[in-house]
């Protein structure tokens, strides 16, 4: 058989850690041609398109050679990897229908694990949930791809209520999990880590503000409070780990004012034992923390099975139902009532492994294998019921009509 075309698609590369270990092995591999394309993204409050800049900046400082707002159709390729499936953040011409006339789409999911259920409508939190989004799975992302690989048996059972079924879906476990256990054990064993005079508290706030969306983040009600708490506890060393997303929201849903947030922003700075922390990676942030405070979501489940304790939970009543996993990863946790409360929980947390001990079984049934697994699937796609070579049939975007999430009323328009 000739080598298999592979080009991995990138503008979320604060989430190059779902893709990696895939490209890794495929890189490795004689099997495979790989190319990495970064292009440009336009995230929540952004005028227009662009960033490819600090795309390209991230893949040369991990020595990955790349294209930049390549022409896909020159490249020719049989498999198009993308970890990102909202298509309004992406150029028209990267969007799914485009994609799908030129390769095998291969969605591995950017996050870690599905923590969260949806409301049946997608509006009102009051009309009921189903146990998995429908946002995971019925994007047209996620309708046109040819292989998709998911962390969680509930979400593969989604994907099977649909017309198109789940032949092509498979069950593998989470590659962001997989990444970050493995580089906290190799910051552990390396000894470069610093030896800390302060304790170290992350905040890893999320971006979600809205009984319409998540409605997880608790920032805006709690930023002050934790910065007069910050300043009230100079030996400990607060680290703000904000999502990607966050300050662009809270500016762009108009949750705080611009003035607001920036005199926010320059007291934090200003203060000797806080900071931000938006470049290392997670792994290399939990590896210097002693605790972890977050209102949501990611964190809450790759903490405790990164670390082996708990995170500090400060929860917003209103939020969306979790998911049954979310459910796992609750129970892991340890709720803050109020930021006084986190003087007492530092100086002595409260166990949870036998929780962890659940969450990380359900979470993780193939640990360490989630990349091989995917690069064995994508062998066997591409070698074909011949086993010569012919690979699957290209989905025709024409074929699926089913109505995507993100086109039904009420979500977030697609501009261009």
């Amino acid at each position: 058989m000739r080598k298999i075309k592979v080009v991995f698609l990138t503008f979320y590369f604060e989430a190059w850690d779902a893709l990696a270990e895939t490209h890794r092995i495929m890189s490795g591999d004689p099997r495979f041609e790989v190319t990495v394309v970064a292009v440009d993204r336009r995230l929540t409050g952004d005028e227009g398109y662009g960033g490819v800049a600090d795309v390209s900046a991230f893949f040369d400082s991990h020595g990955i050679k790349h294209l930049v707002n390549a022409d896909l159709t020159a490249l020719e390729p049989d498999y198009i990897f993308v970890n990102y499936p909202w298509q309004r953040n992406y150029a028209p011409q990267y969007r799914p229908d485009k994609l799908a006339a030129i390769g095998r789409i291969v969605y591995v999911p950017y996050y870690s694990l599905p923590l969260v259920a949806e409301p049946v409508d997608g509006v009102h939190p009051e009309s009921g949930f189903e146990a998995i989004g429908a946002h995971l799975y019925t994007q047209r992302m996620h309708q046109l791809a040819s292989l998709v690989f998911v962390q969680d048996k509930f979400l593969k059972d989604a994907y099977g209520q649909l017309p198109r079924g789940n032949d092509h879906v498979h069950f593998v476990g989470s590659t962001k999990l997989d990444a970050l256990i493995e580089e906290v054990e190799e910051i552990a064993e390396s000894g470069k880590l610093a030896v800390r005079a302060l304790t170290t508290l992350v905040w890893a706030p999320h971006h979600s503000y809205s009984p319409h969306w998540l409605n997880f983040g608790v920032f805006a009600s709690v930023c002050h409070e934790v910065l007069d708490w910050a300043a009230a506890h100079p030996a400990v060393q607060v680290t703000l780990r904000p999502h990607p997303f966050l300050f662009g929201t809270l500016v762009d849903r108009e949750v705080m004012a611009a003035a607001d947030l920036d005199d926010w922003l320059a007291r934090w700075r200003a203060l000797p034992n806080t900071s931000i922390d938006s470049e290392s990676s997670s792994a290399m942030i939990f590896a210097q923390a002693d605790a972890l405070l977050t209102d949501g979501i990611s964190y809450l489940a790759e903490w405790p099975m990164a670390m082996g304790k708990p995170a500090l939970f400060i929860e917003n009543p209103g939020h969306w139902m979790f998911s049954p996993l979310g459910e796992l990863a609750e129970a892991a946790a340890v709720k803050v009532e109020g930021v006084g409360e986190l003087e007492g929980l530092l100086e002595s947390t409260p166990s949870r492994a036998a929780e962890i001990s659940a969450l990380r079984d359900a979470a993780m049934p193939f640990a360490g294998e989630a990349a091989e697994r995917i690069v064995a699937a994508v062998v066997a796609d591409f070698a074909g019921p011949d086993g010569k070579g012919s690979g699957s049939a290209l989905i025709d975007p024409a074929a699926i009509t089913d109505l995507p999430w993100e086109l039904q009323a009420g979500r977030e328009p697609l501009r261009d």
